[in-house]
């Protein structure tokens, strides 16, 4: 067993393209998704540039998009475009392939004390889906007959008449296949994470011990096996009817005062599709970051985490519940209105374990020997933005009431705090928290506070203002709202939303030069330096093969003994054994 971990010898290809090494594909899934959320940051500007000011004329906007912005002026086509990448990338190659793709595969074997994840080769293969899958998302706004424009979740039948509907050519399909490539990365992957945490877990590492961050990976992974194939059902009948002339979801549908000869499908049938992934898909984004922030607020707090078993018992409740609500998103589509009621029932009932992790995160910092480090802020940012966010989907629960607010900006108000700044701000922490660990350097702290108050200040600046805004009736994804003459009140918010936006997206240049100057010329991190409990902070801080130099550690106790008084550190690693007359969990 020693000798597996001693270091073999790796060609360039083999070591940093190719690898099989959970440690280097972690890296290469952040890597990829920092590219990927800074061109859908650059593609929310330029619409919001639109938005903020109607018919204005942008220099940026022509020096970057050339023919979709004559005269510096966004073109109505582009911007749908711009719109549609902007969603898809942020939820799925930042937020889901991003966000787990990075801390499963970094975190899984080093917490669980395993030499690497259960198939290497598989894992290898699931990040190069995953960056196939980008390249083509992104080569998709460039082609010839415009890109994808039907919205991130591309309902039909703007999606399924590439030659009737603008933005809906060949742009849409590359945009259909990405997502068929996305899929199978991240089933690659999620399966490779169900199988190493139930199988290779070390010595003495019982279910009950687990990290809450391994708790969370694991259900993620189960929830994206389960749901992410519904997708490509989903897309594999759209791309027929797009292409070989059937009807699944195309029925009566007009175009310009002529009937299509389409009968039969449904455009239905694709919402019940899509949400049944397209709800879990919220807590496969969330849980990660929320397993993060776990970690983050116990290891600051110098506290044990509390309820534990509690916030197990919420991460299995929420991912059983996340099936079983998708109708919600639906309430507008004539669903017989038991069926609704039902959907607001199990809705509601959701919010009950996401309440449990709120008030256990805030009973973990009461009191506690709290240390603010960049990665602290932003997981406590998390809780707020959850908290926030949490609030105004009980509104949307509701089928009365959402009958009002449906594809307003409330909406986008409430899915970007609960989701979108949530999952960030746990995406940031866990890099702040875990560099170290990634690459045997230490971020600048100045830098990360700074970077942690611009993004919280101008994100609520951005999204805040919007649940007002969608109170008053303004839709989403419209182009100019200055027709409108009830919206008066909307174009004096518009602008203001624009420049926090902007300011929003200047701020996270403080963290990319932190994290690329850090990676080369960042201070060299000792083994343990957040005096944390968790078996990844027992390896060398070089990295080597196999993890651990010798035998496997041995786990003796849980991942959350802070400040535990029979001892006179404020921390305990998990392989210390117990002392005599101490009781471990």
């Amino acid at each position: 067993m020693a000798d597996h971990a001693h270091h073999h010898e790796e060609s360039f290809v083999s070591k940093f393209i190719f690898s099989q090494d959970h440690k280097m594909i972690s890296k290469q899934f952040l890597i990829t998704a920092v590219f990927m959320g800074i061109v859908a940051v650059m593609l929310s500007i330029f619409f919001r540039l639109q938005l903020g000011w109607p018919g204005e004329s942008f220099a940026i906007l022509e020096t970057f998009l050339g023919k979709w912005a004559p005269g510096g002026v966004l073109d109505r086509n582009a911007y749908l475009a711009l719109v549609t990448i902007h969603g898809t990338i942020m939820v799925f190659f930042v937020l889901t392939g991003g966000l787990s793709g990075t801390f499963s595969n970094l975190l899984i074997p080093l917490q669980i004390g395993a030499r690497d994840m259960a198939s290497g080769f598989l894992n290898m293969l699931s990040y190069w889906f995953f960056f196939v899958s980008s390249v083509i998302m992104i080569f998709s706004l460039f082609v010839e007959g415009g890109a994808a424009s039907g919205g991130w979740t591309v309902y039909p039948p703007l999606s399924a008449l590439p030659q009737a509907m603008p933005g809906s050519g060949m742009g849409m399909t590359l945009w259909l296949i990405s997502m068929v490539l996305f899929v199978v990365s991240s089933l690659l992957g999620g399966l490779n994470y169900i199988v190493t945490i139930i199988n290779l877990r070390t010595k003495g590492m019982k279910m009950t011990r687990l990290p809450l961050t391994i708790w969370a990976f694991l259900i993620t992974a189960v929830l994206g096996v389960l749901s992410f194939p519904v997708l490509v059902s989903a897309v594999v009948l759209l791309l027929m009817d797009r292409t070989m002339g059937t009807a699944f979801y195309l029925s009566d549908i007009f175009i310009g005062g002529e009937a299509l000869d389409v009968t039969g499908g449904s455009p239905i049938l694709y919402q019940h599709l899509f949400w049944f992934l397209g709800h879990p898909e919220v807590y496969i984004v969330l849980l990660p970051a929320l397993g993060i922030s776990s970690e983050v607020i116990a290891t600051n707090a110098r506290k044990p985490i509390f309820g534990y078993k509690a916030m197990v018992g919420s991460i299995l409740g929420i991912g059983f519940l996340s099936f079983i609500v998708w109708g919600h998103h639906m309430f507008v589509t004539g669903m017989n209105p038991f069926l609704g009621s039902v959907f607001v029932f199990t809705t509601l009932l959701i919010a009950i374990p996401s309440a449990v992790k709120a008030f256990n995160y805030i009973t973990t910092l009461w009191q506690g020997n709290l240390r603010f480090t960049p990665a602290m802020l932003f997981s406590v940012g998390l809780v707020s933005t959850f908290v926030t966010g949490g609030l105004t989907g009980i509104i949307l629960a509701d089928s009365a009431l959402d009958v009002s607010v449906h594809d307003t900006y409330f909406v986008v108000a409430h899915f970007h705090i609960v989701m979108g700044m949530s999952a960030i701000f746990g995406m940031l922490a866990g890099v702040y928290h875990w560099f170290p660990k990634m690459f045997g350097r230490m971020m600048n702290t100045k830098l990360g506070f700074v970077h942690f108050w611009i993004t919280i200040i101008s994100g609520y600046g951005v999204f805040f203002p919007m649940h007002f805004v969608g109170i008053a009736g303004a839709p989403r994804r419209y182009y100019d709202y200055s027709a409108f003459e009830y919206l008066d009140f909307v174009m004096d918010l518009q602008p203001v939303i624009s420049v926090f936006a902007i300011v929003g997206a200047l701020g996270q240049l403080f963290f990319l030069f932190n994290f690329f100057y850090s990676m080369f010329r960042g201070q060299v991190a000792v083994q343990n330096p957040w005096r944390s409990n968790t078996l990844e902070w027992t390896t060398p801080v070089e990295h080597v093969h196999g993890n651990w130099p010798g035998a496997l550690p041995e786990v003796h106790r849980w991942a959350y003994d802070y400040s535990n008084p029979a001892h006179e550190e404020d921390f305990v690693s998990q392989i210390t054994p117990a002392i005599p007359g101490e009781e471990i969990h």
